[in-house]
Order: C-alpha cells, then structure tokens, then sequence
C-alpha cells in the first residue's frame, strides 16, 4: 500500500533522534509547532494539554540530572528481554540528548479532564509531525521519575508530566526503525480476521 499524502510522507520520514546539534534556532518555529498540536481532538474539547519549552542551558542540565538518578534506578532494575533490548541498542542511563538540544518541550496534561492522558497524547502525535514538517528531528522521551523531573517545571498539582520532547537539527543520521506490515497490525470486522487487499 502506498500513501502519496503529506501526512503520509512526514509519518514514515520521521524517526527518533538521541543525536543533536547545539545548533540554536529561532523559537518561533516550535511555537508554530505547538500551535499546531493544539489542533488535536480531545474528550469534551477540554484541550487539557501545557506545553513548557525549556531552552536555558542551566534548566536542561539540571533536567538531565534528575532524569539520569531515575534512569540508574531504572537501568540497575532491568530483566530479561528488557534488559536486552537496551544493551542490544546501547542505551544506557546517561541521556546527554537532555544537555545538547536546543529545546526540550515538556508536555503536561491536565489530570481533572476527561480522557486527559489519551487527549495530550493525540496533540503529541501532531507536535512531531509539525517538527518533522520543519526538518527538527525529535524523541518522546518518558522520564521514569516523572513527579521529580515536573517539580523542577513548577507544575500545579492538579497536571500530570506525560513527556519530555528533545528537539533540535539531527547530528548524524539514525536509521529508521522497521514498522509491522499492514496485515500484521489490522483486521476486518474482529481481531485476526485478514483484509484482503
């Protein structure tokens, strides 16, 4: 199957990126993106969605540290298939991508509203299309101490941290990870009936 659209081409184009320039670039562009993501539908049109954008040097590092003491924690808990995984990709605990960006875009969502984690997490799949549409590669990056890293963004209580979005120029280029066909991942009428096609 084959998609000409443009939505189509920024999906299979874009990929996440652990890699940046320090590159600065105006901030009005990811302004433009979050402009974009407010576009998303959300339960009762509660748009229950804060974007913060972090760009002072300071912030990110500060960021990075409280990440990393979650990731050690993280990491020295990892089993089995898990575990694997993140040694067979050489994922480690040190996250420099938090240090390096030029922007990180710390996405909350508003706890109160109704369907307020599936609603933010709609605006987040437009965000990165809009980044990806201006070239700025991007990663969702879910920190494991979440409550820790949000009180350094001096969030309300009544608002939940869903993830850190790095956004900057690639440094390098990463290969894209392969998708499931169509037929892995899709079923007619009831699950596991195959579509014809």
């Amino acid at each position: 199957m084959s998609d000409q659209s443009i939505v189509g081409e920024l999906a299979r184009r874009r990929r996440s990126v652990r890699r940046f320039k320090k590159n600065k670039f105006d901030l009005k562009i990811i302004l433009e993106c979050i402009d974009i993501a407010k576009e998303a539908p959300s339960g009762s049109n509660a748009q229950p969605w804060h974007f913060v954008v972090v760009e002072n040097d300071r912030m990110k590092e500060e960021l990075r540290e409280v990440c990393e003491n979650g990731e050690k924690k993280f990491y020295s808990n990892a089993r089995g298939d898990l575990a694997e995984w993140l040694r067979k990709k050489g994922l480690t605990w040190k996250k420099e991508f938090l240090s390096n960006v030029p922007y990180i875009i710390a996405v909350f969502g508003y706890k109160k509203a109704p369907y307020s984690r599936e609603s933010v997490w709609l605006a987040v799949g437009y965000l990165l299309l809009a980044l990806e549409e201006r070239g700025i590669a991007s990663l969702t990056y879910t920190p494991p101490n979440r409550d820790e890293v949000a009180k350094l963004l001096k969030y309300p209580d009544d608002y939940r941290l869903e993830v850190l979005i790095p956004a900057g120029y690639e440094d390098g280029e990463k290969a894209r990870e392969p998708r499931k066909n169509l037929d892995e991942i899709a079923s007619l009428n009831y699950f596991g009936r195959k579509i014809d096609t």
